[in-house]
């Protein structure tokens, strides 16, 4: 985020250079960089004649060169974005012999999403000389928690850590989507909220009841009535709580129970970095722990690697999720 903020700054200031190649698996800052220079570098008056999209299935190299070459009609520069640039992964590296001496008015910019040039490469070494590379790298599910906060804090608004889990439990690593739903959230609320698990139930439709970080904590705290009735919820709306999903939460979750036994030094600073999780939620691991002892949670391990292989339908045909999930817990509480 540093970094693109960087970006931003550098391009507002008049700071530009001819080549911008955005790159990487997570496709949101991708388009904010696309969108800012789109928006930013000519006036209005300029884009009509010296602005131009083109689509990376629609054009060859050749076609983007030849554009990039011509000169700007009455203003400073042009300005060509390329999108969905990754369809032109088989020849992307003849841009290399413009990219070595690139028409100075030209602004390019590449949008090349959800995969990487080869860094070993010519091109690489050209553009990252030339002009700028940045790769959009995915976040971790454990860093989109802070990420939520440092997109909230400018614009006067906070999360708990509850309802910040929800969104990353039910919307993934997927920034475009969740960054969506939050601004959703801020039309609706006034500023200075602090977003909470019920403002997520009521506006964007996740249940802060039943749901896979309630299950999770249920399980934790060995409550086996509260437990079954979110196993219960999810049997009756299995679309929206696909058993594959909440197995991977239950693994990574035991997982993590597992290193925890292993640590020597389980004060709470040191759980939440070396687990990697929000000092917040370090109460549940160790409640968590002291009701799974080490042997219990290998176990349980196992059991969860029995069922990721049944929730993808292998030696689990005929059986429904419902059943499954409740088996399941049986297994992993009694």
């Amino acid at each position: 985020m540093d970094e693109v903020k960087q970006l931003a700054a550098d391009i507002k200031s008049g700071k530009l250079k001819p080549i911008y190649f955005l790159m990487g698996e997570e496709p949101y800052y991708i388009d904010k960089i696309s969108d800012f220079i789109e928006e930013n570098v000519l006036s209005l008056e300029e884009r009509g004649f010296n602005q131009m999209v083109l689509y990376g299935r629609d054009v060859s190299i050749d076609d983007i060169v030849g554009n990039a070459k011509r000169f700007p009609m009455m203003a400073e520069y042009q300005v060509i974005i390329v999108k969905e640039a990754q369809d032109l992964s088989r020849s992307i590296e003849k841009l290399v012999d413009y990219a070595k001496n690139p028409q100075p008015s030209t602004i390019l910019v590449m949008n090349y999403k959800y995969k990487t040039i080869d860094k070993r490469k010519s091109l690489y070494k050209t553009l990252n000389k030339m002009g700028v590379v940045y790769e959009s790298k995915k976040l971790y599910e454990n860093q989109v928690g802070d990420w939520i906060r440092r997109v909230l804090a400018p614009k006067d608004f906070t999360i708990a850590p509850k309802a910040s889990q929800m969104l990353v439990e039910f919307l993934g690593t997927d920034l475009s989507k969740i960054n969506n739903e939050l601004e959703k959230l801020q039309i609706i609320l006034p500023k200075g909220t602090q977003i909470s698990p019920e403002h997520i139930e009521e506006n964007i439709g996740i249940s802060k009841d039943f749901n896979n970080f309630e299950l999770r904590k249920a399980i934790g705290d060995g409550d086996v009535k509260k437990a079954h009735q979110i196993i219960t919820y999810f049997a009756e709306n299995p679309k929206d709580n696909p058993m594959v999903v909440t197995v991977a939460l239950l693994f990574n979750f035991f997982s993590q129970l597992l290193h925890f036994h292993g640590m020597t030094d389980k004060s709470p600073r040191n759980v939440a970095t070396a687990l990697k999780i929000n000092p917040y939620f370090v109460n549940e691991y160790i409640t968590a722990a002291r009701n799974y002892p080490m042997r219990k949670v290998s176990a349980v391990v196992g059991i969860l690697r029995d069922f990721d292989v049944k929730s993808k339908g292998v030696g689990a045909n005929a059986v429904p999720q419902g059943d499954l999930l409740k088996e399941l817990l049986v297994r992993i509480m009694r």
